[in-house]
């Protein structure tokens, strides 16, 4: 993972604050506290379980961060790549499906399903950022360009903050070794 643990746990507990307890975000983060530890092995098991439980058509706020972590236990880049597109895939479709599927048709809008949507919201210059060093890593460097520029679009979206800051000094590290001394491409 190339963004701040700090600011990503801010993001994590947030959902956690805002989605009803299933048991599935606490899962996750055992499994992050595994990998943070050292357990790279288990803490992949743990999330492969978990991502089987859930499914391909289970909650896409779920599927988007469990992705997201799964993506970092990986030994192969590929493998990486692979988990950090699903992240974006089920991020993207969390984004489009939660509304629908968080309140009967006629119900009032309420405060609870936007909470999940904005810290969702907040993984999105992560999500970008990740899939921006995988493909780096793979010598794709145009890919890698094009989810710069969305992780730095995505980030302008962001509240003021440590989260924001770490943020933006990730994806300008990133492109100077992309880049080298070409300069800037915003």
């Amino acid at each position: 993972m190339v963004a701040s643990e700090d600011g990503e746990c801010a993001v994590v507990e947030q959902w956690r604050s805002a989605e009803r307890e299933d048991g599935v975000p606490t899962r996750i983060g055992q499994a992050i506290m595994l990998h943070r530890a050292g357990d790279r092995e288990e803490a992949r098991n743990r999330l492969a379980a978990l991502w089987q439980e859930i499914g391909p058509l289970g909650d896409a706020f779920h599927r988007c961060a469990l992705a997201h972590y799964m993506a970092d236990t990986q030994d192969d880049p590929r493998d990486e790549l692979d988990w950090d597109l699903r992240a974006l895939e089920a991020a993207e479709g969390f984004v489009t499906e939660r509304p629908a599927r968080a309140r009967p048709p006629g119900a009032a809008e309420g405060p609870g399903p936007r909470q999940p949507l904005a810290a969702l919201r907040a993984f999105f210059p992560a999500l970008h950022l990740n899939l921006a060093a995988d493909y780096a890593g793979l010598d794709r460097p145009a890919d890698a360009r094009a989810q710069l520029r969305r992780a730095r679009t995505s980030v302008r979206a962001l509240a003021e903050g440590e989260y924001r800051r770490r943020l933006t000094e990730a994806i300008d590290r990133l492109e100077v070794r992309i880049e080298g001394a070409a300069g800037p491409f915003r």
